[in-house]
């Protein structure tokens, strides 16, 4: 039988059809589908309160569904043993024993996975993959915390999974460590060809690294693409010229074909773009030189994902409503 989401039976690292999550009453992920390819870096964005979480759950096995099927290279996610050995997963909150060395808590993580055959040296090598191995026998309470993420890191990988779930993994972390995070992240995916879903609150950071984001809002994913699809999408590049002779200018600007629109503002032009902004600039400029027009200064304004998601969604995405899954582990006093 063929599957009318999957017409040629491909084989995804995930994928998920008409996925629902129901808490009583409540829907938290309602009939989503999507799949993720093997060897992306794939982000799903969206507010707390989304049903971001609750989908992490389901797919990481933590969480039960409602309806709808979930595989995982074409295993059902019912058959949680099977699955639990192809994915690794690096959480918000920290898990590391601070009182053990790295060794001592890779050596743990190796236990839980019966991992018994060249275990040391697996373990040297994860440590060498995210530059730890010279901190091997050190206490993990004298880390910094890019330190202990690297770490955790290199502990979801010991066994190495086909897909690494990363949830906020430079969440707290200053923007020059984040972004050396960033680079492991790039590392293991690159060299090890492993399958990365991605969690953040920092749209840049899913700029950066994602093939492809899926924006998910009330449990509903309400679009799909690359960050440079997303932000096509949203409009052309807005260039922002300081000029004195504005209603001159906006007047020979409107014979261009490149131009989209104009908007006058206190100290000259605001103008959209239908194509790359950078390479109109110096037209612009030729432009304003022919017609003796003398341009005090001129930048260029890119669109974000954050001017996206914002659009799509209607709200910042870090506003703060925690979704269902979020309430019952707050509730229990479990951890995310």
């Amino acid at each position: 039988m063929v599957n009318k989401a999957n017409p040629k039976n491909k084989i995804y690292a995930i994928e998920v059809n008409n996925l629902i999550k129901n808490f009583g009453n409540l829907t938290a992920v309602n009939n989503i589908s999507f799949s993720v390819n093997e060897g992306e870096i794939y982000g799903l964005l969206g507010p707390n309160g989304a049903g971001k979480t609750t989908t992490i759950l389901i797919l990481t096995t933590m969480l039960s569904l409602t309806s709808g099927n979930v595989r995982i290279f074409d295993k059902d996610i019912i058959n949680k043993n099977i699955i639990r050995q192809m994915i690794g997963i690096v959480f918000q909150d920290p898990t590391l024993d601070e009182d053990l060395t790295a060794f001592e808590n890779l050596d743990f993580h190796a236990r839980l996975y019966n991992i018994k055959v060249n275990k040391k040296q697996i373990i040297n090598n994860v440590l060498k993959l995210v530059e730890l191995e010279d901190k091997a026998d050190k206490q993990v309470k004298s880390f910094s915390g890019g330190m202990k993420r690297r770490l955790e890191i290199a502990r979801s990988f010991m066994h190495e999974p086909k897909i690494l779930f990363l949830d906020e993994p430079t969440i707290g972390l200053d923007p020059q460590t984040r972004r050396k995070i960033w680079d492991y992240i790039k590392k293991l995916n690159e060299k090890q060809k492993i399958t990365i879903i991605l969690t953040t609150h920092y749209l840049e950071e899913a700029d950066e690294l994602c093939n492809r984001v899926s924006i998910i809002d009330h449990g509903k994913i309400i679009k799909t693409g690359t960050p440079k699809e997303l932000k096509s999408s949203f409009g052309g590049d807005i260039i922002l010229i300081n000029i004195e002779k504005k209603q001159e200018f906006k007047k020979i600007l409107l014979n261009s074909a490149f131009i989209k629109s104009i908007k006058q503002t206190k100290t000259g032009l605001e103008i959209i773009v239908n194509k790359d902004g950078t390479k109109l600039i110096p037209k612009i400029v030729e432009l304003a030189a022919k017609s003796k027009i003398n341009i005090n200064s001129i930048a260029l304004k890119q669109h974000t994902l954050e001017d996206v998601f914002i659009s799509l969604t209607g709200k910042n995405i870090r506003d703060s409503t925690p979704d269902a899954s979020e309430k019952m582990k707050l509730k229990f006093g479990g951890r995310r």
